[in-house]
């Protein structure tokens, strides 16, 4: 159950993202379900691979390397999924910060419904 729940709050957060972007683009809801699972899977699946790899830029970068990571993953999302479109590198990347910023919020708000109960 927990896993819907956060496929749910993440394709809500893809939703209100692509809404506030002009350079990311997404067809519908489906669209939005399909992209949370697939960041889901990459970020489970691809991003460690990455991380391992590119160990000594987020060490030089201070960490910030990770951003550009996650832009990466997002950009590969959009061509996996068809009807998601990112207009670059630096769309994906503003969208990535967001889609965090927004699937925090919603996670706490989540959370805080699952404590109440």
């Amino acid at each position: 159950m927990n896993f819907l729940l956060k496929i749910l709050v993440t394709s809500i957060a893809v939703v209100v993202s692509a809404f506030l972007l002009p350079g990311v683009h997404i067809e519908g809801y489906t669209t939005a379900i399909v992209v949370a699972i697939v960041l889901s899977l990459l970020n489970y699946f691809v991003k460690p691979v990455l991380i391992i790899l590119t160990i000594p830029a987020t060490i030089f970068s201070f960490g910030f390397f990770l951003l550009v990571i996650n832009a990466f993953i997002i950009i590969l999302t959009s061509k996996f999924v068809g009807g998601f479109k990112v207009d670059g590198f630096w769309w994906a990347f503003i969208f990535s910060i967001i889609l965090s910023l927004i699937t925090s919020i919603l996670d706490f708000f989540a959370k805080k419904e699952e404590r109440e109960v």
